[in-house]
């Protein structure tokens, strides 16, 4: 994110910041740069999926900090790619970086990568912590810094895109908010998070009193995720540039080169002078657009945390119905909803899955075809339409996934959905009134599941289980059954450690539960004796994952007929199910785990027998 080598060179002069203490304020957040950062700073292991409840954890701890400072906290989260989308060599590019790693990490080698999930689990702690959020319809940047300056206070994030915003209160980045090392503070004034705020000001000094209007001129002839211009290398290549050479002679070079203009039209029309005639015009408007990008929106999120109005001009052109746009700026959508809807066109996040079989994201291929057969408004009456007329008129969404170790574009067909649910075409623009008994049964009918065979299991698991009997039915190679008994315990431990770890003083936790608990702790303090790492059992769990992912959104997109599992309560933990498949291979006595609790064996049995018969 942000602006090429920005960042390193920030960091390695320290003398661009200005020390803060953050207490007593309110405090705009970049929700994608906080969930990174909380998230791979809470994982031990990279390799087997992720485990979301240490990350739903520290995303407590967190914000646990700031209401222990008085600090007001307002969380903005990127939306899809946008109409324009000019991100989209960026986000290709990063996507083969993703692929690269996991690649890497599928054969021990080092690196991280971020879990399928984690944007769910965060926004799902989000929710329960009480935080205000809004997803925005694209890029959040510049709402956030919109908002940050209506309220006059500062802007956390790791995005060197915020060095450049003019900002009335600054940029404090995420590596220098000390939030796990609150102080106390003197007197009145009570405790604070010690946090550094980087100073545009001081920066600009540093390279002979630069004119702050220049640094989003700067920002775009560096090169930024928006744009990467070729055509300025001529531009490189005959200005001598004054920088001290090294891996950030470029950037200082630049700086100093602009530190000699007074404003930025007298810099852009010396740039254009080192170009071909013919290119001038068209570098220049895309030079001058490009620095808009660093002009605070006029998106009024204020209105949003206030009254839940979220209005945008990218976002009325788009003509979405109106339910989609307020649940996808509730965050009850996800980004993917929106980019199949406007782009047609969706990325699917590479796991630390076995390279050489086809990607774990194909098991859930038909629920996402269903998704795109519901956002596209496909219906299809058998009795007026010939078999080749519905295949030409099926929308096609373009996927970019992996195939093997390349990321490459497929083209998938979206499904035709069946209209005699109720007689209802299931339109989009309606969705909400169709009657929820016929949602949950286009969800089900999905996951191959009736709703007759689920009632025996909580509310709350009612979806992962419909998922998990997808997954036994549809994934290939077939799943094991040591991998599916050990996928089953481990969702009973999350239900036991929900249980024994409640704060809820209305939920009373038997006797027996904690005894169950305890020993389940002792068990997982005992040193592994098989450390190995399973390829083909985490490709197998990984599609689970995404069969999860799936099943989530097109139960979200039916407007939840059935209730949403809770990722935060340790619902998956990579660890932990990696752990008991190993020891299920070799005894059984694994399944016995929480024989103390005679309510935890039974659910464990309840959901081994839903899904086996």
């Amino acid at each position: 994110m942000g602006i090429q080598g920005l960042t390193g060179f920030v960091e390695e002069r320290g003398a661009f910041f200005t020390e803060l203490r953050v207490r007593d304020t309110k405090l705009v957040i970049d929700g994608s740069s906080l969930y990174h950062r909380l998230c791979f700073a809470s994982a031990v292991d990279f390799r087997r999926g992720g485990d979301y409840g240490p990350f739903a954890a520290a995303v407590r701890e967190f914000f646990g900090s700031l209401r222990a400072c008085r600090v007001a906290p307002f969380v903005v989260l990127d939306g899809g790619r946008g109409a324009d989308d000019r991100k989209l060599p960026t986000l290709r590019g990063r996507a083969a970086e993703r692929l690269r790693a996991a690649h890497g990490l599928s054969r021990g080698e080092g690196g991280r990568l971020m879990p399928l999930l984690a944007r769910e689990a965060f926004v799902q702690a989000l929710g329960r912590l009480g935080v205000p959020y809004v997803q925005c319809f694209a890029e959040a940047d510049r709402e956030i810094a919109g908002l940050a300056n209506r309220w006059g206070c500062p802007v956390l994030s790791l995005d060197s895109d915020f060095c450049v915003f003019d900002l009335a209160a600054g940029y404090c980045p995420l590596s220098h908010f000390q939030w796990q090392s609150v102080c106390a503070g003197e007197g009145a004034q009570g405790c604070y998070v010690p946090a550094r705020c980087f100073s545009a000001e001081k920066f600009c000094r540093h390279f002979g009193r630069l004119n702050r209007s220049l640094l989003p001129l700067f920002a775009v002839m560096n090169g930024n995720d928006y744009i990467d211009l070729a055509a300025l290398e001529v531009f490189f290549s005959k200005v001598r540039l004054a920088g001290k050479g090294g891996k950030h002679g470029r950037l200082q070079g630049l700086l100093n080169w602009l530190a000699q203009f007074a404003e930025p039209t007298e810099a852009v029309d010396n740039v254009l002078k080192h170009l071909k005639k013919h290119q001038r015009e068209e570098i220049r408007e895309l030079l001058c657009t490009s620095m808009e990008d660093y002009t605070p929106s006029d998106v009024n999120l204020e209105d949003f945390f206030q009254n839940g109005k979220y209005e945008c001009e990218a976002a009325r052109q788009a003509g979405l119905p109106q339910w989609v746009l307020d649940a996808l700026a509730k965050g009850k959508l996800p980004p993917f909803i929106s980019d199949a809807l406007i782009l047609r066109s969706t990325f699917l996040h590479v796991q630390v899955e076995n390279m050489q079989r086809p990607s774990a994201h194909s098991t859930a291929l038909p629920i996402r075809q269903v998704i795109y057969g519901l956002l596209l408004k496909v219906s299809q009456n058998t009795e007026t339409a010939s078999p080749s007329k519905q295949t030409n008129e099926l929308p096609v969404v373009s996927e970019f996934d992996r195939l093997q170790k390349t990321l490459k574009k497929t083209s998938v067909q979206a499904a035709s959905l069946p209209t005699d649910f109720c007689g209802d075409h299931f339109p989009l623009d309606k969705l909400m009134e169709v009657p929820m008994s016929c949602r949950q049964m286009l969800l089900l009918e999905t996951l191959g599941m009736k709703m007759s065979f689920l009632e025996s299991i909580p509310s709350h698991l009612q979806l992962p289980v419909a998922v998990t009997c997808y997954w036994v039915c549809c994934s290939e190679p077939k799943v094991k059954l040591h991998q599916l008994k050990a996928l089953l315990l481990m969702i009973v431990s999350g239900e036991l450690h929900g249980i024994t770890n409640d704060t809820d003083p209305t939920v009373v936790c038997a006797e027996d539960d904690n005894i169950a608990y305890n020993k389940f702790l002792k068990w997982k303090e005992k040193k592994l004796q098989n450390k190995d790492f399973d390829l083909d059992a985490a490709h197998s769990f990984c599609q689970w994952q995404c069969c999860l992912q799936m099943g989530l959104y097109l139960n979200q997109l039916l407007c939840t007929p059935l209730s949403e599992p809770d990722l935060t309560r340790r619902l998956y933990n990579g660890t932990l199910v990696h752990r008991l498949y190993q020891e299920l291979k070799s005894t059984s006595s694994v399944e016995n785990l929480f024989s103390s609790s005679p309510k935890m064996t039974q659910l464990y049995q309840v959901l081994l027998n839903t899904v086996e018969s």
